[in-house]
């Protein structure tokens, strides 16, 4: 019978400096274009490649308890990473360093947006940006399937993950399937319940979904606005495009505050931006009450995903003590990374356009792949290319 544990090492054993942990992120959320996707695979090459902090399959395992919980996974992993080094300190200063840059670029363009009626060309950047983006998403998924997928009947959960997913089922689907087909063959016993069931985690998660759905009894304001972030925070699992559904129904069809082109403008800013996704509730928060709004939007959608993140720290390590749960957590870091593949596929077919996106697309990869060049050499690289040659 196989050995569904992994052993768990740290990379790492010092304590890292909270400074050296805000640098790391203030860097990442400054440079980390792409979405979510290319934030894992630019923080596994800072984190476990460059700097080993952590081991791969210590990386491999909060990446799966990130996409387990609701919010914006990258982020998340970030703050487990920061949580997993220096306690409550670290996981406040990873989160908070990785988000602010986006948040403070993000508010800028609000500004402008707000003044003059529109958003600041950038195809230029972003044509040689999105090709080189997925060179480096190519680069972890190559580095991460090396220690994840050890098995036949790993390789397998993640190839039926990504047709299923390529089919249209949801991610979360997805990420349930990949789990029970690893721990199937395993007896699912009041140990494994206790792993994923917790009392607290669970009394977290409905507090915070319950405090923001009761923002339909608040008037309209900055109160009114904080909570409806909340509750979107607290319930949103998926791409920026599942965000785009909650944000919809709340925000145009409920309360009426924006436009159908306003909302539209507030994703692309998300989209093109660097760092979280979820930043695009800063730009509608800045449109709705300025600067004010803007900062409570930000808080109010990424809080839930410190406070999840805090209350489930500490269950990775207890899920590794159990065969079973050890094989149902290896399970869904497949498929994790089976959905990365997924999104780098995508991104590819809007990315690469022509041959000079292609070339980028080869030559970005070679320089990180084979010649271990740093990520953010690579991006400014194919930022200047791509503004020079559209």
């Amino acid at each position: 019978m196989a050995d569904y544990s992994r052993p768990q090492t740290t990379a790492s054993p010092k304590s890292i400096p909270l400074s050296e942990i805000a640098y790391v992120f203030l860097r990442l959320g400054t440079i980390a274009f792409g979405g979510p996707a290319a934030h894992i695979a630019m923080m596994e090459d800072e984190i476990v490649r460059k700097r080993a902090w952590i081991t791969q399959a210590e990386f491999l395992d909060r990446l799966a308890a990130a996409s387990l919980i609701p919010g914006p996974s990258s982020t998340e992993l970030g703050i487990f990473i920061g949580q997993s080094k220096r306690g409550w300190k670290g996981l406040i200063v990873a989160g908070g360093c990785f988000i602010v840059p986006a948040a403070f670029v993000v508010t800028l363009l609000a500004a402008v947006y707000v003044r003059y009626g529109s958003l600041p060309q950038v195809a230029g950047v972003l044509y040689g940006i999105k090709p080189a983006v997925i060179a480096i998403i190519l680069q972890a998924l190559w580095n991460l399937s090396r220690t994840a997928i050890k098995t036949g009947p790993l390789a397998a959960i993640a190839i039926v993950s990504i047709v299923l997913n390529a089919l249209g089922v949801s991610p979360l689907v997805v990420l349930a399937f990949a789990g029970i087909s690893s721990g199937v063959r395993r007896w699912f016993n009041r140990e494994v319940a206790a792993a994923f069931f917790p009392g607290s985690p669970v009394r977290l998660f409905g507090w915070l979904i319950a405090t923001g759905a009761g923002a339909a009894a608040v008037p309209v304001g900055l109160l009114r606005l904080f909570l409806s972030f909340l509750k979107i925070g607290a319930v949103v699992f998926g791409s920026g495009y599942v965000l785009l559904a909650f944000l919809r129904a709340e925000f145009i069809a409920h309360l009426h505050w924006l436009t159908e082109q306003q909302l539209i403008d507030a994703v692309a800013v998300g989209q093109f931006t660097p760092g979280p996704v979820f930043t695009t509730a800063t730009f509608i928060g800045y449109l709705v009450a300025g600067i004010p709004g803007a900062f409570l939007a930000t808080v109010a959608i990424f809080l839930p995903g410190f406070l999840l993140v805090a209350a489930s720290g500490s269950l990775v390590s207890k899920i590794r003590r159990s065969a079973t749960a050890a094989a149902i957590l290896d399970g869904v870091v497949a498929g994790s990374l089976a959905l990365m593949a997924v999104v780098a596929w995508q991104l590819a077919r809007a990315a690469i356009v022509d041959w000079r996106t292609l070339l980028i697309l080869c030559l970005g990869t070679v320089l990180v792949l084979r010649l271990r060049v740093n990520s953010v050499w690579v991006i400014a690289g194919a930022a200047l290319a791509g503004w020079l040659l559209h």
